[in-house]
């Protein structure tokens, strides 16, 4: 039989046996049961229940979070080092699927000068001790997947994939909500500052009263001296809030991927506190388990671990594989040089199945299966426990809404009783009919409840803000966008050739939301070159 008739019957047969060997250790994965409550707490009847909105933060009609949130989503920081995750993961993909395929295919070849022992044992005088030997060769080495080790790698790695772009997806949500909750803290700040300048300029009014008609003899001077600590204390409350309100715009502007600093061409428009909508849109407690990308990424999490537990039990198995080595060998010793080398004399090959089977391990193996199942076990711990935290987040963000709005409701009619409190002793007081004591306490209660209705009306929209990052809701708007900016592909394609990988990690649709699991792997995989 002539080599290249004895070299294709081998790979024939090591196909046959690749193509036959379909056996899968390990268990199939599949989603871990977990608690979750039908409908939400009674409290919650007034919410609509309809589908969440993917850009939830529209129900504010605020241009300007609007246009925050965008330029938030192009220009983050963190968000880009999680779509480069998603990047990471499909190449290490790639890794897994070039597993299933001949491990090692090496080219190699060498020019040596040799030179042996005179004294060597067995050797005769006719022999010769000094030559150059080349080769030239290409070996190869191809372990079968009989057990589906490597089906199962290529399971794993497409499933930490899928839970590398639910974090990113995560990490949407939270800059999303970040972005939102920080804005309503400025806007809230901005008019709780409007707040102390309005009652400053009333009291200090008040102060000039007191102090003329303490200069006229109507009155001692305490009333001038309790006007004027009234009147400073107020003062000094500015100082602190515009320094809270530039924290906040320096905040955004990280959030935004810019240094700290004047965000004036975005803020542009009203200093106003967004307003709650009517009616909200909340959804089903079941519709968690599809939304939140936290739960998906759990859930992915755990099945990649799953795949771990069968490759970890291909060990206790033997491997089989096919090996090979073709190449010419030649040297300048009898009547044989090198310029024989690529001569049909001087071809050599080697080709044959291989087995080894790991014996006499003392347990490291068993153990490691062991390790991997108890790793598992955790990870569905830790899913079911995601999905309890998710329900109540977002009951805990209903309950604060609901019980803010009820209080902002309370206090805006407070403020109106107290306006109406400070107009009346003020005129009693230039009558003379009440002493300044009940000015000082309505002027001071009217700044106390104003101060705490602006900050209820922020806690409000910050509590809708909660229970929308607490539904999941916000991830969607990456549909059809790259999850890197182009400017740093273009970096990496600079550095690196990543083939179409780049384009192909982009499209969301075609990215796994679970991977196939089991026989439901394909023997062999398209590789990424």
């Amino acid at each position: 039989m002539s080599v290249n008739g004895f070299l294709l019957r081998a790979a024939l047969g090591a196909s046959v046996l690749a193509v036959t060997a379909c056996t899968t250790l390990g268990p199939d994965f599949e989603t871990p049961p977990a608690e979750i409550i039908e409908t939400w707490d009674e409290n919650s009847q007034s919410l609509d229940t309809d589908d969440l909105s993917a850009k939830w933060w529209s129900v504010f009609n605020d241009p300007t979070l609007d246009r925050l949130i965008e330029l938030s989503y192009k220009q983050n920081l963190p968000l880009q080092v999680a779509g480069l995750r998603i990047f990471e993961s499909r190449a290490q993909l790639g890794i897994a699927i070039g597993q299933q395929y001949p491990q090692n295919q090496q080219v190699n070849g060498g020019l040596t000068k040799i030179g042996l022992s005179e004294n060597a044992p067995n050797g005769t005088p006719a022999d010769d001790v000094y030559y150059n030997q080349s080769r030239i060769g290409f070996d190869a080495a191809w372990e079968v997947d009989f057990w589906g080790r490597f089906r199962r790698g290529v399971e794993s790695a497409s499933a930490n994939l899928g839970a590398s772009v639910a974090d990113y997806d995560n990490a949407l949500v939270a800059l999303t909500s970040e972005v939102a909750r920080t804005y309503v803290r400025m806007r809230t700040l901005e008019e709780r500052l409007t707040v102390a300048v309005e009652n400053r300029e009333t009291q200090r009014r008040s102060y000039q009263l007191a102090d003329i008609r303490f200069r006229n003899g109507a009155v001692s001077e305490l009333d001038p001296s309790q006007a004027l600590s009234l009147l400073r204390s107020t003062e000094s409350r500015i100082p602190r809030i515009e320094s809270q309100i530039r924290q906040s715009k320096n905040a955004l502007s990280i959030l935004l991927g810019k240094p700290p600093g004047d965000l004036q061409d975005v803020l542009e428009g009203p200093k106003v506190i967004p307003q709650t909508p009517d009616e909200l849109d909340i959804g089903m407690p079941a519709d968690l388990l599809r939304r939140r990308p936290d739960i998906r990424q759990a859930e992915l999490k755990a099945a990649s671990q799953s795949a771990l537990i069968g490759v970890a039990k291909t060990d206790l198995y033997p491997r089989f594989a096919l090996l090979g080595s073709v190449g010419f060998l030649s040297s300048n010793t009898n009547e044989s040089s090198n310029g024989d080398t690529f001569n049909s004399d001087s071809l050599g090959y080697s080709i044959g199945p291989s087995v080894s089977w790991q014996i006499l391990n003392y347990g490291r193996i068993k153990n490691n299966v062991r390790v991997q199942d108890a790793r598992l076990e955790k990870l569905i711990t830790n899913y079911q426990n995601t999905v309890l935290e998710a329900a109540r987040e977002v009951q805990d963000g209903i309950s604060g809404y609901l019980g803010s709005t009820d209080q902002r409701g309370f206090l805006a009619q407070s403020v109106q009783a107290s306006k109406r409190s400070v107009a009346l002793s003020l005129e009693q007081y230039r009558q003379g009919s009440v002493d300044y004591q009940r000015v000082l306490d309505t002027q001071q209660t009217l700044l106390n409840r104003q101060d705490e209705h602006a900050a209820v009306k922020g806690e409000a929209v910050e509590s809708l803000v909660a229970i929308y990052k607490a539904l999941g809701g916000g991830w969607e708007i990456r549909a059809g966008n790259a999850f890197v900016d182009e400017q740093r592909q273009a970096a990496m394609k600079e550095r690196t050739d990543w083939g179409e990988m780049l384009e192909a990690a982009q499209q969301t649709d075609e990215l796994p939301t679970a991977p196939p699991t089991g026989n439901a792997q394909p023997l062999l995989n398209s590789p990424y070159w």
